[in-house]
C-alpha cells in the first residue's frame, strides 16, 4: 500500500484502494456485489451471452465506482488519478524503488 493509502501495487501498477470513508458494513455489501458481478461476467462469457455479458460488467463498474476504485477520486487534495499506473512512473516512484 502506498504511503498516502490510496493505492496498493500488484506487478509494479497501481490500483486504488476502496474509499476509506465508507463503513464496514456498505463496504462489505459493494465487494459481495462487485464479486457476484465477476462471477456473472465468467458465466455470461462461458456461455456465450452477450446481453448478460454487457449487464454483468455494467454491474461490476457500478460497484467499483460505489467503492471509489472508479470514476471521482475520494480524496480531496487535489492529486491526480494515478489508477493502473506503472509505479516506477509516478510520484511515487522513488517509495517504490526503495520495497526493493
Amino acid at each position: 500500500m502506498t504511503p498516502d493509502g490510496r493505492y496498493f501495487v500488484v506487478r509494479g501498477r497501481l490500483w486504488r484502494k476502496s474509499d476509506p470513508a465508507l463503513s464496514e458494513t456498505d463496504r462489505q455489501a459493494l465487494v459481495d456485489a462487485l464479486m457476484t458481478a465477476r462471477r456473472d461476467v465468467g458465466s455470461a462469457l462461458r456461455s456465450h451471452d452477450r446481453d448478460a455479458e454487457i449487464a454483468a460488467r455494467a454491474r461490476v463498474d457500478q460497484a467499483k465506482r460505489s467503492l471509489g476504485e472508479r470514476g471521482p477520486v475520494w480524496w480531496d487534495d487535489g492529486a491526480p488519478d494515478l489508477n493502473r499506473h506503472m509505479a516506477r512512473t509516478t510520484p511515487y516512484a522513488d517509495w517504490f524503488a526503495a520495497l526493493g
